[in-house]
């Protein structure tokens, strides 16, 4: 493998083979469009899933024990749109009522809908052969959950904060984490380690916070004398 490859790369995460819960750092197995062999991507990730899509942005290093792997910096998170994507998703365990028995009698079913009918008309699950109707009031419950935390995911990071700490913002507000930025970022110097006044000051610019705004003030002041 040559180490002038681009510096993204995307593909659907074939398997997990490490994950922190504490810090978010995760060795995962890529499966890039076009390539036979599997990709070692390594980083703080931590809320990618098997069978998820990532667009990882980052730097090849040539590891003495272990080769080569791409050291993730940054990534976005996609649903995956392929048969063998959405059966890795779903057999992944990660929605409870799904395993990979199920899995794969869902996508045999609906194919590449699978996960749009899960999204939007999850009552038709009942016509797959084993699934019921508590199987299927199970499924939307942790649909909707994971589909909150995606959502909380991908706002803290549009808003320039890394996976890390969106996962620790995510564990402090749960699903009012959107809402607590945007109604006073710089609370995060205060209820988040390792988030001082100038992180929270950017993410304030970001969200279009005035220079002059109390909330802006209150905290300079504080960042200052303490």
């Amino acid at each position: 493998m040559s180490q002038n490859r681009d510096n993204e790369i995307k593909g659907y995460i074939e398997r997990i083979t490490f994950q922190s819960e504490e810090t978010g750092f995760t060795v995962a197995r890529l499966k890039e469009v076009g390539r036979r062999d599997l990709t070692v991507i390594v980083g703080a990730m931590p809320s990618i899933q098997e069978g998820e899509v990532v667009v990882c942005k980052g730097s090849w290093k040539n590891d003495k024990n272990f080769g080569w792997q791409f050291q993730v910096n940054d990534y976005e998170v996609e649903l995956p749109s392929t048969i063998a994507g959405i059966k890795k998703y779903l057999g992944s365990g990660m929605i409870k009522g799904i395993g990979n028995a199920f899995a794969e009698r869902i996508v045999k079913y609906f194919g590449k809908d699978t996960l749009q009918v899960i999204d939007q008309s999850p009552d038709k699950l009942v016509e797959v052969d084993g699934i019921g109707k508590k199987r299927v009031a199970v499924i939307k419950s942790h649909w909707k959950d994971q589909r909150a935390i995606r959502e909380v995911m991908m706002f803290l990071q549009s808003q320039g904060i890394s996976p890390m700490y969106a996962q620790k913002i995510y564990k402090q507000y749960g699903d009012l984490a959107i809402a607590k930025v945007q109604a006073n970022p710089y609370h995060l110097s205060k209820d988040i380690y390792g988030i001082g006044f100038k992180t929270a000051d950017k993410i304030a610019q970001k969200l279009g916070i005035l220079k002059d705004a109390d909330e802006r003030v209150d905290a300079g002041v504080e960042f200052v004398l303490f």
